[in-house]
């Protein structure tokens, strides 16, 4: 099986870009007036982070902690308040996903192929498993079962106790797909799983089978580039209502028990989506920030004052939009037209992964594993 570095597409045909019209990135224009200001509360260095390696690390915030792990095998829980940390772990592998954690446990995805849980108190291992191949997405669990997507299409339902597994869901991976895999979003009785043949999978937790299946967007185009249609973004459920974007050119709204589907919108991204009031609000390929009608999937806006940006996906925090891009800066946009507001930045690498909103921080991890606490305050009046 072959896969794709996002890394390529910057460059690629996918979206018709002529030999002699280079994606630059947009140059930032300066804001006038920022409505919002923000500093930083704290900035902690714990680990390598995810390098030039695609994975999907990132941040987890919980009550007791906020976890972080790197490619070189290290998981960390550091102290939200002020960023020391709690506890460090070595699982002695390559870790490529999460961490995510569910009741005592905390899970990463390694390379090799291991689904690994350590100790939420400690780090000390609890369990690790091998599954059929690299472990793309962060796995995730209901304090039950362990879902646990594989880089061959495999979905593994793992014990959460022992890490014995359950049951396997199979689907046909395209010769040529995105690297990555969107997390697993497990709702009630079911888990909601994006795939790269360019369709949803209703899974029943019971016993793997699938309740509904479908389908997001079919490959079109004249070569394998063009006919990618992987639904790499995080899901977004918003009670009934589930949303899904493909890289082959659908932002869909579906109906999370019968998976019907309940509008569709024309726009790539393998990113991910938040919502924000009564927006959907998607960063797309091309670095296009939009706002989407949730009810309907009509556009309220867009800015496209980021193109060719490789921005993040977004994030909702005191009541704005924010997203990340290739050079470490965070834009802050108002959700009630699009504007950005405001802009920072917090190093020089990209921010790859969704900043993660607390109640009164913001935590951003870039590329090198930099993880910095911001805090909003409001701009002074002139």
């Amino acid at each position: 099986m072959r896969r794709l570095l996002l890394a390529l597409l910057a460059a690629s045909v996918v979206t018709a870009c002529s030999k002699d019209k280079v994606r630059e990135p947009a140059e930032l224009k300066d804001i006038e007036n920022p409505a919002l200001k923000f500093k930083t509360a704290w900035s902690s260095h714990p680990g390598n982070g995810s390098g030039d390696y695609y994975g999907e690390l990132g941040l987890t915030l919980a009550e007791d902690a906020l976890y972080a792990a790197d490619v070189k095998g290290r998981v960390y829980a550091l102290d939200p308040v002020n960023g020391k940390t709690t506890w460090r772990a070595q699982t002695g592998e390559r870790v490529i996903s999460g961490p995510t954690v569910s009741g005592n446990a905390v899970f990463v995805g390694s390379m090799d192929g291991h689904v690994i849980a350590l100790k939420r108190a400690d780090g000390s291992d609890y369990w690790k498993t091998k599954v059929s191949s690299e472990v793309l997405a962060p796995p995730v669990s209901d304090g039950t079962l362990t879902i646990a997507r594989a880089g061959d299409g495999k979905i593994y339902a793992l014990s959460s106790v022992s890490g014995a597994q359950v049951w396997m869901f199979d689907r046909t991976v395209p010769n040529l797909t995105l690297r990555g895999l969107g997390r697993p979003e497990i709702v009630g009785s079911l888990a909601f799983v994006g795939m790269d043949n360019g369709r949803v999978a209703a899974v029943r937790m019971a016993d793997g089978q699938a309740q509904w299946e479908q389908l997001i967007a079919a490959p079109t185009g004249r070569n394998e580039l063009e006919r990618l249609t992987d639904v790499d973004a995080t899901l977004l459920v918003d009670g009934g209502e589930l949303y899904a974007a493909s890289f082959g050119g659908e932002v869909v709204c579906l109906d999370g028990d019968t998976g019907q589907v309940l509008w569709r919108r024309s726009l790539r991204s393998y990113t991910g989506m938040a919502r924000v009031n009564d927006l959907v609000v998607v960063t797309d390929e091309s670095g296009v920030v939009w706002g989407l009608d949730a009810r309907t999937g009509a556009a309220a806006w867009k800015n496209e004052d980021l193109l060719y940006r490789k921005l993040s996906p977004p994030a909702v925090f005191a009541d704005h939009v924010v997203v990340g891009d290739f050079d470490g800066y965070l834009h802050w946009l108002d959700p009630k037209d699009g504007r950005i507001v405001a802009r920072g930045r917090i190093g020089s690498d990209p921010i790859r992964t969704a900043p993660v909103a607390g109640p009164d921080m913001l935590y951003v991890m870039n590329v090198a594993g930099r993880i910095n606490a911001i805090q909003l305050k409001p701009a002074p009046t002139r």
